[in-house]
């Protein structure tokens, strides 16, 4: 007879000074292409821009919702696929089609009522460095451009498109104090 299973201890741990960083966090901004897609681009004979996510990030950025950090996207690109892909997600802050992203990243930010110093930001290159700088907590993937992973306080172990967002969304989420109690929901 099956008994019910010991509660599930997180395995994931952060140095210390990246969680104290994190610790007031309420929004993360994530850039699209080299983030949350592997940074390919493929176009279809009609010029449609497809796009490849993946499930991890995706998951990720739910779990932050729940744990009452708000994902936003700013990004210089703008496709139908990517639309859908956040509106299945929730994510409802989001600009597109926008190189100059802090301003873009100012506005949802007055939005939500909130400040740099309660923002994170994932970024891979030159255009996401304004709002990377500007936030409380930047990370970006491995393989960004080199300018950028200067920038960052935290280098994911997980490359773009395949479970980098995941990593700063667990990251913010230990940070709040929420990945236990996220984590014993799921498994119980």
């Amino acid at each position: 007879m099956a008994g019910t299973p010991p509660p599930l201890a997180p395995v994931l741990q952060f140095p210390p000074e990246l969680l104290l960083r994190a610790q007031d966090v309420r929004v993360a901004f994530f850039d699209v292409d080299g983030v949350l897609t592997d940074g390919s681009l493929y176009f279809s004979a009609e010029g449609e821009t497809l796009k490849r996510f993946h499930t991890l990030d995706g998951h990720g950025l739910k779990l932050l919702q729940q744990g009452g950090i708000t994902p936003a996207v700013v990004t210089g690109r703008d496709s139908p696929a990517l639309r859908l892909r956040l509106s299945a997600l929730g994510v409802a802050h989001a600009r597109f089609g926008t190189e100059d992203k802090r301003p873009a990243a100012e506005a949802i930010l007055a939005e939500l009522g909130l400040d740099w110093h309660q923002a994170a930001a994932m970024g891979d290159d030159w255009p996401d460095l304004p709002v990377m700088r500007r936030a409380a907590l930047a990370c970006a993937p491995q393989g960004a451009h080199a300018e950028v992973r200067a920038v960052a306080h935290h280098v994911t172990t997980a490359l773009p498109g395949t479970g980098a967002a995941r990593e700063l969304c667990d990251l913010l989420l230990v940070a709040s104090g929420r990945y236990s109690g996220l984590l014993a929901a799921y498994a119980g």
